[in-house]
């Protein structure tokens, strides 16, 4: 059975209504990973740190997920992610609703200076975008320009165009749907009611009615019957009548629901206190059996890794749990410490509810009582109908009262749920120490492992395909060269170029040396460009660079000028010593920033040839490259080559990414190392096109 990867419409009707329960709180930080996975960090007053994951790729979710469930931050954050810190950072969720019956998510924020609306379309290619107060796009992570709709930054949101609810139809435009149908009943209810398969197959089963039957042969009682166990399904959706199942086949996790189906009768089902905590579990365990490694060499080093982290997410939540009961016994002892003015106040409440006196006049009454500078008066901050409460200000504090009990009754029930409280705090210390026998128990395997790991040094090294693996491991490191753009030739020089003026200065001023050679276009605003003849902390010396080496170079300099952006696919470049190259003008000249002098003799290369691919290395290191194809080409397990033409930077950037995604099995992996923003660092300025569209 193909397994869950994307929500239903009627799971996103069950999950909004849990969402509620966040609001209020605060948005810490944004994250993007990749062009498709949205983390939004929050911290809630009751329940501490709050992780909202917004997936629209080919997974496409959304749901609060458990700290321990989180992917660990990306590195540098792309545009998108910092335009979002500086739109939400300190607001406050506001809330979450559901478009129509469209798998269409709004989550909406509130801050003094600005209201923020997040939509998120779990649909077709999936997007994410961010509205200002008039819905008006601020960013989206793709743009689309229909005829029925646009979603492009500067213009008015557009929803879809709407559909029909099944959850609120009557019985006579249900039937008048289904009857001008020409095909049969379970694909009339998932195509014009718009249920879907599943929940097409559901109500045919809950109906007693065979699936197949052709609509010019149902009965007018077989519609009923439908309609029926329809209205029965929408008034659980309604009324949030859920029992949640998640489940599994042969072990494997396969389907997430917000109650039984008895289309799924067959498989183990595990039941869940919330839609959410079902959804998250089933989400975090998709994508762990997708990254679990297959072959015969365990990644010990990652799992190791990983243990610790949520050895220092379970000592962050002890560390809550410790602050949160003390809050609540302080506010317990202040109570008691305020005894005469909690009591004027629960009894002046009371006294006034048996009058039947409302609580809004009971509102109205501490407002003029405050205006009036009485104590009992202005220390009420707030009152609760729905549920009965006050809240009170005692000074150090706020504490939320229950008017029906007194003073003694309102503090041991602080003092209740600060020890409730410390027992998650003591279950929360068991489990941590069961995941610190976890890690030493991983320790001693790999101890063992590597005791008996001893390889043969006369076999063949086996060639590995990187791109049918279930599982790639992430190997990093950080070079000094990485600022800059930069490549190593099909020899293996180092190649560096400026993307600006400052780094065109700092290219001639601090890693120009002896040995090296120089490279620059004839074009207007080509990058410097340095072919490398030793690194910054080896002696410098005279190399014989080889042809390839230099036509390479050359080919980098021309592909990242203004000759790409121009459209135009050759031009001229030159080379020279850097003793030829001077920050020093004439007398009367003027040098700007970034420019230079060049002075004698220059090496001229004829009708360079534009030329970029982009590749993805998975040993030594994991990573992405990007230079002329001749030289990417063969150090990638798989690379693009792309050449002048119609999509803007960011657009190709997300192309090139979505294609790896495409190419590897291991799609998390192309998530983790060459997402679209470290792709675009290697993409020319200006318009691109793939070499084989």
């Amino acid at each position: 059975m193909d397994q869950k990867r994307e929500l239903t419409s009627i799971d996103l009707a069950a999950l909004v209504g849990e969402l509620d329960v966040y609001q209020g709180a605060k948005v810490d930080k944004a994250y993007l990973y990749g062009d498709d996975l949205l983390r939004l960090k929050l911290r809630d007053f009751d329940r501490g740190r709050v992780e909202l994951l917004i997936e629209v790729g080919e997974t496409k979710r959304a749901h609060v997920a458990a700290p321990e469930h989180v992917p660990d931050a990306p590195g540098r954050p792309p545009d998108f992610a910092k335009m979002m810190r500086n739109r939400l950072s300190g607001a406050d969720f506001a809330g979450a609703s559901q478009y129509e019956f469209d798998r269409i998510l709004s989550f909406e924020f509130e801050r003094e200076d600005a209201n923020t609306t997040v939509v998120a379309e779990l649909f077709g290619q999936g997007n994410i975008a961010v509205c200002d107060e008039t819905r008006h796009v601020v960013d989206s992570l793709d743009t689309v320009r229909l005829k029925s709709r646009t979603v492009a930054p500067g213009s008015r949101y557009e929803f879809p165009d709407s559909r029909v609810n099944p959850l609120d139809v009557e019985f006579e435009p249900f039937a008048a749907l289904m009857r001008e149908s020409d095909t049969d009943l379970v694909r009339t209810l998932a195509t014009q009611l718009n249920l879907g398969g599943l929940y097409a197959e559901e109500l045919c089963t809950r109906a007693g009615v065979e699936k197949t039957v052709p609509i010019s042969e149902a009965t007018d009682e077989q519609l009923s019957r439908l309609y029926d166990a329809l209205d029965r399904l929408a008034t659980r959706v309604h009324e949030r009548r859920f029992d949640p199942r998640l489940y599994e086949d042969d072990g494997t996790p396969v389907d997430v629901t917000p109650f039984p189906l008895e289309e799924r009768e067959g498989l183990e089902s595990e039941s869940y206190g919330t839609f959410n905590d079902a959804l998250d579990d089933y989400f975090h365990r998709l994508e762990t059996a997708e990254d679990e490694e297959t072959d015969d060499s365990p990644e010990f080093d990652e799992e190791i890794a990983r243990k610790g982290r949520i050895i220092d997410q379970q000592e962050g939540a002890i560390e809550g749990f410790e602050q949160q009961a003390q809050e609540e016994r302080e506010r317990a002892e202040l109570v008691y410490a305020n005894y005469t003015l909690v009591d004027e106040i629960l009894t002046t409440v009371r006294n006034a509810l048996e009058e039947g006196r409302s609580w809004e006049e009971i509102e109205a009454t501490f407002e003029e009582g405050a205006e009036r500078g009485i104590d009992a008066a202005e220390a009420v901050t707030g009152v609760d109908p729905e549920n009965g409460m006050v809240t009170v200000d005692l000074g150090e504090a706020s504490a939320e009262l229950d008017v029906r009990s007194g003073v003694e009754k309102n503090a041991d029930r602080l003092y209740t749920e600060a020890k409730r409280i410390e027992e998650k705090k003591a279950g929360a210390e068991e489990a941590i120490a069961e995941t610190r026998e976890e890690l030493e128990a991983l320790r001693e395997r790999k101890a063992r492992w590597s005791a008996d790991d001893t390889p043969d040094e006369d076999a063949e090294p086996e060639e590995v395909d990187w791109l049918s693996r279930s599982s790639i491991p992430v190997r990093k490191s950080d070079e000094w060269y990485e600022e800059f753009r930069w490549f190593h030739t099909s020899d293996g020089y180092l190649v560096i170029g400026g993307r600006n003026a400052d780094e065109n200065e700092a290219l001639v001023k601090k890693y120009l040396e002896r040995g090296d050679r120089f490279f620059h276009t004839q074009a207007h605003g080509g990058p410097v460009t340095i072919l490398k003849a030793t690194g910054p902390s080896e002696p410098a010396k005279e190399v014989e660079f080889p042809d390839s080496s230099i036509r390479e170079a050359a080919q980098f300099a021309v592909s990242y000028s203004s000759v790409w952006k121009d459209g135009r696919f050759a031009d001229d470049a030159y080379s020279v010593d850097p003793d030829q190259v001077s920050k020093t003008p004439e007398s009367g000249e003027f040098i700007e920033k970034g420019g230079f002098v060049i002075r004698g003799d220059r090496t001229y290369h004829r009708d360079v040839e534009v030329g970029v691919a982009v590749g993805i290395t998975c040993e030594p290191t994991t990573r992405v490259i990007g230079g002329p194809p001749s030289a990417i080409a063969p150090r990638a397990v798989t690379s693009i080559e792309v050449e002048p033409g119609r999509y803007a930077q960011n657009d190709m950037a997300k192309r090139i990414y979505r294609t790896f995604r495409e190419r590897f099995a291991d799609t998390a992996f192309v998530r983790k190392v060459a997402s679209p923003d470290l792709i675009q660092e290697f993409l020319p300025p200006g318009g691109s096109r793939m070499v084989d569209e």
